[in-house]
């Protein structure tokens, strides 16, 4: 093989290189880039801090259908939006049970919605999530949201997230959303527990300091998409 042959298959080799991890970088941007802009296009659909929510009506474990107004006593509602199947809550899930009996008490209960495609995930379905709520022995309601048009006024992402409500006159207005804390696979490994500090903010009459933070979980997957 002469030189001009050698040469000309090393310049083949590495344009072949070149163009793969040319090609490997474009797809991973426009993967990340196709992940940001959904959650982008959602975002301006949903409740921004300050926002008054409105009423919704779910059809709870025990077979009534709650309702936000039926909260008009209470201070506020921590509402996070969590499902039977995916892992991250049922990480959060001691944890979720936890706010609801140290808040309640307080006037700020937990309403846990499931916004999950049952038809998708067979661990959603209501017969499911009835199990789940008697096994652990929910003292909060745990609704289902069988159109998901209450996780899309929200402008829930993920599951868990939460949504902390100030009851304000008439209306709820929404002072946090996100992260129930910061660690999603360790509750011992938590440092900053952001539900916890936006109630007790509000309970003691401070704003609430950090009002947003990113949700880390499994996403909700929408019918008809």
């Amino acid at each position: 093989m002469n030189d001009t042959n050698k040469k000309m298959k090393i310049y083949l080799w590495l344009s072949i290189v070149l163009l793969t991890g040319v090609a490997a970088v474009a797809a991973t941007i426009k993967i990340g880039a196709d992940e940001e802009t959904l959650e982008t296009a959602q975002k301006p659909n949903g409740y921004q801090i300050g926002d008054a929510v409105a009423n919704f009506s779910l059809k709870n474990v025990n077979g009534s259908t709650l309702s936000l107004t039926d909260y008009g006593s209470s201070k506020g509602v921590i509402v996070i939006f969590t499902s039977n199947h995916c892992p991250f809550a049922k990480a959060y899930e001691d944890r979720i049970i936890a706010l609801n009996n140290k808040y309640a008490s307080q006037g700020f209960p937990v309403i846990a919605i499931n916004p999950s495609d049952p038809t998708t995930q067979l661990d959603d379905t209501f017969e499911k999530m009835k199990e789940r709520a008697g096994s652990k022995g929910y003292s909060h309601p745990y609704l289902a949201d069988d159109t998901q048009q209450t996780a899309k006024a929200f402008g829930a992402l993920r599951m868990p997230q939460a949504y902390v409500l100030q009851k304000t006159g008439s209306s709820f207005t929404v002072k946090y959303i996100g992260m129930i804390d910061d660690n999603p696979q360790d509750p011992s490994g938590a440092s900053k527990f952001y539900v916890d500090e936006a109630v007790n903010n509000i309970l003691g009459g401070k704003p609430v300091v950090t009002t947003i933070t990113k949700p880390i979980g499994c996403a909700i997957k929408w019918k008809n998409q």
